[in-house]
């Protein structure tokens, strides 16, 4: 029985002189306790390039002494160590563009917060500030003179009295010079004025004596306002059609003005006389109409003769 033949030993590896020194280098240092024990006695640099050569040789790869002794003396001289840059301006700019990517990132994010939060602002406090501002202007020298001047213009149109025409010049006056020294609030004040002004010019009712047998006529009181005892009437105010008209009147009792449809009237006692007698007569008032008020004027006609004073609650 023939025997095989042993197999051939591997060809040893060839590598390139610097790689195999740069080799060399990184084994020494892998080894840094036998670097440190070898390389301080030089007598005894022959027994590391031998351990190093036995080495390589276990690994199947044949290193020439002169690559050994190579890379023994390139790790003495730190030839492929890497030594960084000493601090200063290069360092620090060589730094900063290896780096731009991710410095480009965050100064993107920065820059996008900055125009984010400058926004909000601008929304929330600059516009509506600018907007106030430009309302205001926009008020004094545009709205409230043209709302002024409509208001004078249909007071002048509605009222059929000088007292009415005159009333509404003053306010108007109040107003304008309000304008004119930028007083917003005085000028809408005045413009108020002149609106009420102009709804009452407008307004037109009656004022008729509840004449039923149930109804409550008049009645007299006695009150220190009134020096000594005063009559009154009570009145409706109502509308061509009937129905109640809510007025303004004030309350010589308590000096509130008061918004109702039924008030009294104060009458001299002739006015109540006669009222009282035309009521006893069948139990109903027939001449019932104590006033009108007419469209164009502020203060009613009375058909009787009346008195300065009303009270709104007996």
């Amino acid at each position: 029985m023939s025997t095989a033949a042993p197999a051939a030993a591997p060809a040893p590896a060839k590598l390139d002189d610097l790689m195999l020194a740069m080799d060399v280098v990184d084994t020494l240092r892998h080894r840094e306790k036998l670097v440190e024990k070898e390389l301080d006695d030089d007598s005894r640099e022959q027994q590391l390039i031998e351990r190093l050569r036995s080495l390589y040789k276990s690994q199947g790869i044949e290193v020439p002494d002169s690559i050994i002794a190579e890379g023994v003396k390139a790790l003495k001289e730190s030839r492929f160590v890497y030594t960084p840059a000493p601090p200063g301006l290069a360092r620090n700019l060589a730094a900063l563009w290896v780096r731009r990517g991710a410095i480009s990132k965050w100064a993107l994010i920065g820059a996008a917060a900055i125009v984010a939060a400058f926004g909000a602002y601008h929304y929330s406090v600059v516009a509506p500030r600018e907007r106030a501002v430009e309302a205001a202007r926009t008020e004094l020298t545009q709205t409230l003179p043209r709302d002024i001047a409509a208001a004078r213009q249909a007071i002048a149109a509605e009222a059929k009295a000088p007292a009415a025409r005159e009333r509404g010049e003053a306010v108007v006056a109040q107003g304008v010079a309000a304008l004119q020294r930028g007083d917003a609030a005085g000028a809408r004040a005045a413009l108020g004025e002149l609106d009420r002004l102009l709804a009452a010019l407008r307004q037109e009712y009656v004022l008729r004596i509840p004449g039923r047998p149930e109804d409550q006529t008049g009645f007299f009181r006695e009150h220190p306002s009134f020096q000594g005892r005063a009559y009154f009437l009570v009145v409706d105010a109502l509308d061509p059609q009937g129905a109640p008209v809510k007025l303004a009147v004030r309350n010589d009792e308590t000096n509130q003005t008061d918004t109702v449809s039924r008030f009294a009237v104060r009458v001299p006692q002739q006015t109540f006389d006669a009222v009282r007698a035309d009521k006893a007569r069948n139990g109903v008032v027939q001449n019932a109409r104590l006033g009108e008020k007419k469209r164009g004027y502020l203060d009613p006609d009375f058909n009787m003769p009346v008195l300065e004073g009303r009270i709104t609650r007996w």
